[in-house]
């Protein structure tokens, strides 16, 4: 019986040593826990304080806000407007203001008049 530790294999064994096979799998598991974790990853969203300007009648006016987004924000909190941010009613504060922009509307369920004010009293049906 030939001496098998002794053959020579001719051509290169290309299967990976176990070492190897476990070296592999740990990157590959690294990578998708690291592909996982980083799904979703949007940038941050822009946040603003209203508490200030809310709840609190007339405070401020379009020129108070760096940008459309905070003042939407405030007129997002108190749709009633009374800082008169959504002058012509199109529920889009201060639409001239800078970026960052927020032109999601905001649904104002009561009528306003000319100016953007909300009308509190009922209107009147006009004499026939």
């Amino acid at each position: 019986m030939a001496d098998q530790s002794r053959n020579i294999h001719k051509g290169g064994d290309r299967r990976l040593r176990p070492g190897r096979r476990t070296a592999i799998a740990v990157v590959g598991v690294i990578a998708v826990i690291t592909l996982t974790a980083c799904a979703g990853n949007e940038a941050p969203k822009h946040t603003f304080d209203v508490a200030p300007y809310v709840h609190k009648g007339h405070v401020v006016d379009c020129e108070a806000f760096k940008a459309q987004a905070d003042a939407q924000a405030v007129l997002r909190a108190d749709a009633l407007d009374p800082n008169e941010l959504d002058r012509d009613g199109d529920g889009i504060a201060c639409p001239n203001l800078p970026k960052p922009k927020d032109k999601d509307p905001v649904h104002r369920d009561f009528m306003t008049d000319l100016d953007g004010a909300p009308i509190t009293e009922p209107v009147k049906p006009l004499p026939t």
